[in-house]
């Protein structure tokens, strides 16, 4: 599943490298909802991409990937942040207050903008394009690094949650797991998006919905206030590392993309 800046990302890498029709991507984050527009959310972004500035009448995704098109954009960083991690977000401002409420963005790094993708309505998303108050690289982290990284952060995790005794098994866990895979969105990814890429992203997922289940209550019983801050605390590793692997996933996906037209070239 990921994110709506997941989606955007690599399919927009695939596009712009000629490895998807514009009409792919437009399906693609058909997912995350029935429409989608876009918006400026300051003057220098308006202009860099010929786009209304928020409040206005808002464009249209076709006319944000003609924009990043002619501005030579060459590749996009996925970033998850959280309080206490922003990382790659490139400095404080709107763009990241904006993108830690949605938890998800865009850093276009080479051009100096951020996009990012909110709810506003049903159905309806809306990208905002932001300037980066600073420049934004975020880290690299490989595809086996993070792939590591999930793994010892369970190993962790199930260490710190026995301990605590909110680990044991509880009925009904294997259908509450089932439920809520079930409830994610269905989402494709280009043709020639790398295997292990799309594997570490599998594995993320299914960690990410185990960590739903893990972080509530057994139906018909409660946590202390304390034991679910101790849990909390636990499960923050696994956390951490299923956004960093997201994270891996995508970029390498969109460096893929990227290198195979400079190979071409």
């Amino acid at each position: 599943m990921c994110r709506p800046s997941a989606t955007f990302a690599v399919w927009s890498s695939a596009w712009l490298n000629g490895a998807a029709a514009s009409d792919d991507v437009l399906d693609a984050l058909l997912a995350w909802g029935e429409a989608h527009d876009v918006v400026a959310a300051d003057a220098a972004a308006a202009e860099a991409f010929a786009l209304p500035l928020a409040f206005n009448r808002a464009a249209t995704p076709v006319q944000l990937l003609m924009a990043l098109r002619s501005q030579g954009a060459k590749s996009f960083q996925l970033v998850l942040p959280v309080p206490g991690d922003v990382r790659g977000l490139g400095g404080g401002g709107p763009f990241t207050d904006a993108a830690l409420r949605a938890g998800d963005a865009v850093v276009l790094a080479d051009l100096g903008f951020g996009l990012v993708p909110e709810p506003i309505a049903e159905g309806l998303v809306r990208w905002t394009v932001y300037s980066l108050s600073s420049p934004a690289r975020p880290e690299y982290v490989g595809l086996a690094e993070a792939e590591h990284g999930l793994t010892d952060a369970i190993r962790a995790s199930a260490g710190a949650l026995q301990a605590l005794d909110v680990a044991s098994d509880r009925p009904g866990v294997r259908a509450e797991l089932s439920a809520h895979l079930r409830s994610r969105p269905d989402v494709d990814w280009p043709a020639g998006t790398p295997g292990r890429a799309l594997r570490v992203l599998q594995r993320a997922e299914e960690i990410a919905a185990i960590l739903v289940v893990a972080s509530t209550d057994d139906p018909g019983g409660a946590l202390s206030a304390s034991a679910s801050t101790l849990r909390a605390q636990a499960l923050r590793p696994l956390s951490d590392a299923v956004r960093t692997a997201r994270c891996a996933a995508v970029n390498e996906a969109v460096r893929v993309f990227a290198e195979q037209t400079a190979r071409e070239g």
